[in-house]
């Protein structure tokens, strides 16, 4: 991946040297989506994820219970005092030349169409931070997305995650990048979701579903971002030449080992699909390749697709 050319964000919020706890890995769906706390399927899945990646359940589970409909805490006064700007560090680097890049083709999107797209804040952070959509933000919720304060929440040990444990890239390989960049992607997707009032649209129409229902129609929120990320790959190749040999391949390799058939079978060695939430492993694959190959939003218009 070829990413010294991007665009730098200076929407970075770095706390990644305040005080936390706690270790983990995942990947998070929007938070603040559903609600009236969890049902049993939610419950499963949580557990199944919390075994195939060494995590403690109680962690996911808990965490899911915050965003469903627990108790609510607001963040402290001390999140007012934050700032934003780009990191000198190299992952800092990293993630803020991949967040200044959607940031530029989002707003090339928008514009084309008449309207005016907001970037959101991305916070960098250790192991634990507060964070408006209930509760605090852990590294076992993986990346995520809050409606609330329009801000991507990203420990970045989850990219080891994706080397070790998910086996999404060659570790330590370039290609890796990549995947990393698609997974930034995939969060800047669920933004971009909420700015055309899809997210709250979608939450709507939650509160009057089954555990079933909702599930099914959180999968079309995730397969839809994992499409948006797929456009963003498209136009940042076509603007600086981004995709080098065995990126695509790379970020291929990850939506497969994040599909929820694929870490319940590792877990559990059954597939459960009532209780999927972000789709199959050949779900997110395609969905993802619809937005590389068309580089088009209205191509990735999950809720209307007969087959996903």
């Amino acid at each position: 991946m070829r990413w010294d050319n991007l665009p730098e964000s200076d929407n970075i919020e770095d706390r990644r040297g305040e005080e936390g706890g706690g270790r983990g890995g995942g990947f998070g769906m929007p938070m603040g989506m559903g609600g009236g706390g969890l049902g049993i399927g939610t419950i499963v899945v949580l557990g199944l994820i919390g075994w195939a990646l060494g995590i403690d359940p109680r962690i996911l589970i808990g965490g899911a219970e915050m965003v469903g409909g627990g108790q609510q805490h607001q963040a402290p006064s001390q999140s007012s005092q934050r700032h934003t700007g780009a990191p000198d560090d190299q992952m800092g680097k990293f993630v803020s030349r991949v967040l200044g890049s959607t940031e530029v083709q989002w707003k090339e999107v928008f514009a084309k169409d008449g309207k005016t797209y907001r970037a959101p804040v991305l916070v960098l952070y250790n192991e634990v931070t507060t964070q408006p959509c209930g509760g605090q933000a852990q590294a076992a919720m993986g990346p995520f997305y809050c409606p609330a304060d329009k801000k991507i929440y990203l420990d970045t040990s989850f990219f080891r995650e994706i080397e070790r444990r998910f086996k999404g890239c060659d570790a330590g390989s370039k290609s890796c990048q990549f995947a990393q960049a698609y997974v930034i992607a995939h969060e800047v997707g669920h933004h971009v979701q909420n700015m055309l009032g899809i997210l709250p649209k979608v939450q709507e129409m939650q509160q009057g579903m089954s555990k079933v229902e909702a599930n099914q129609l959180q999968v079309r929120v995730e397969l839809q971002a994992d499409c948006f990320a797929g456009v963003w790959a498209n136009k940042s190749d076509q603007k600086w030449n981004l995709i080098e040999p065995g990126d695509v391949e790379a970020a291929m390799r990850t939506a497969a080992a994040i599909g929820d058939d694929k870490l319940q079978m590792q877990s559990r060695g059954r597939v459960v699909p009532d209780s999927f939430t972000h789709g199959s492993s050949a779900q997110r694959q395609r969905w993802f390749d619809i937005g590389l190959k068309q580089g088009s939003v209205a191509a990735c218009n999950t809720f209307r697709a007969a087959n996903l």
